[in-house]
């Protein structure tokens, strides 16, 4: 059994609709097995997907197949996260510092960000 790599991605929840699916693949963000990947690839079991969704790559293996949208506790049923732990690192980093950074003439830091700031300049 065959599926297309962009109603998989949507239907592992990957991607909250089938059209960013869609649309990363035809941006080259997403490649199986090593290889840049257009919506309409056909994917089997074991196929190793990778997706860029900066500023991380993840990287799932497929388990199973499945065109309908599954419930999200059902969703390890069809594929593996093999994503390395450093790119977890780099997400938890971009969401501590994202807002340190904040460039220049963007506004005024809202009332989450300022208590955000505050226990982050706490701890260090």
């Amino acid at each position: 059994m065959e599926e297309r790599i962009d109603k998989w991605l949507w239907a592992v929840r990957v991607f909250k609709t089938r059209s960013l699916a869609s649309e990363a693949c035809n941006k080259g963000r997403v490649s199986v097995n090593g290889a840049a990947v257009k919506p309409s690839r056909t994917i089997k079991a074991g196929d190793v997907v990778d997706v860029k969704k900066p500023p991380i790559t993840y990287s799932f293996r497929v388990l199973d197949l499945t065109n309908n949208r599954v419930g999200a506790k059902l969703v390890t049923n069809f594929l593996e996260d093999t994503t390395p732990p450093d790119q977890y690192e780099i997400l938890e980093l971009q969401k501590i510092s994202g807002f340190v950074d904040r460039a220049r003439g963007t506004g005024r830091p809202t009332k989450k960000d300022r208590r955000d700031l505050d226990d982050y300049f706490l701890l260090n």
